[in-house]
């Protein structure tokens, strides 16, 4: 099962640097993030979309190494802090003023907040 959710978590996590380069590089899908309230990100955003890649791609190798998918394992501290701010995430998603950010991302980091719990349990 901690394989499982560390495969997932990084799986969904690509997903998310996806979607912020996709932002970061001007596409029209900025009502889903950063509170929705531009369909096309102004600059300061846009930068944060592609720092934002940045940390998603380091919280996959964090996910696939508390699963045991490659060789460096995470402290446990690590994977905790990790699952405490996406559990914040869906408070965050839940409450946006966008109704496609909460419709589509509060279950999102919601997959990807249970999996980071499973891998700090596990």
């Amino acid at each position: 099962m901690v394989t499982a959710a560390g495969v997932i978590a990084a799986l969904l996590l690509v997903l998310l640097c996806v979607f912020q380069a996709a932002l970061a590089s001007g596409a029209p899908v900025g009502h889903y993030a950063w509170g929705g309230q531009h369909r096309v990100l102004p600059t300061n955003l846009r930068i944060g979309s592609g720092v934002t890649v940045l940390i998603y791609l380091a919280l996959a190798v964090v996910a696939l190494g508390a699963a045991g998918v490659i060789a460096w394992s995470p402290p446990g501290a690590l994977v905790w802090a990790v699952f405490g701010l996406l559990a914040l995430g869906i408070v965050m998603n839940a409450i946006s003023r966008s109704k496609p950010e909460r419709m589509v991302m509060t279950p999102f980091v919601t997959v990807l907040a249970a999996c980071f719990l499973i891998l700090a349990l596990g």
